[in-house]
């Protein structure tokens, strides 16, 4: 499943690296701890998160994660963005916890498999 797909599905709003929305969603890992996702996640995953500052940006493009969604209307700061836009790692916002958005997007992925 694409980014933009789950965007569409969600009402997620894209934050930056919107020229980015092709990208393939092959799972999800769902994490505030940045070692705990360094070391679980998988690439080609979204990653959901409470996490703000610029080094999610330095995580997901490490693990070579497809996006990330931030919970609860968080919203990025600028320095994130610009980070985000460099490394083209498309950021979402959504104004559901962590539980809901997580079980959406898993239902979305194997709706589709």
């Amino acid at each position: 499943m694409k980014i933009e797909e789950i965007v569409q599905a969600l009402g997620l709003d894209v934050k930056c690296a919107k020229d980015c929305l092709d990208r393939e969603v092959t799972g999800g890992y769902t994490g505030d701890l940045l070692s705990d996702v360094m070391g679980n996640s998988k690439a080609g995953y979204i990653w959901i998160t409470r996490q703000v500052h610029q080094n999610i940006v330095a995580v997901a493009s490490l693990k070579e994660h497809s996006a990330i969604i931030l919970i609860n209307s968080s919203q990025p700061t600028a320095e994130t963005m610009e980070k985000a836009e460099a490394e083209k790692i498309p950021i979402m916002v959504s104004d559901l916890p962590a539980f809901e958005i997580s079980g959406k997007i898993y239902n979305l992925l194997t709706a589709k498999s």
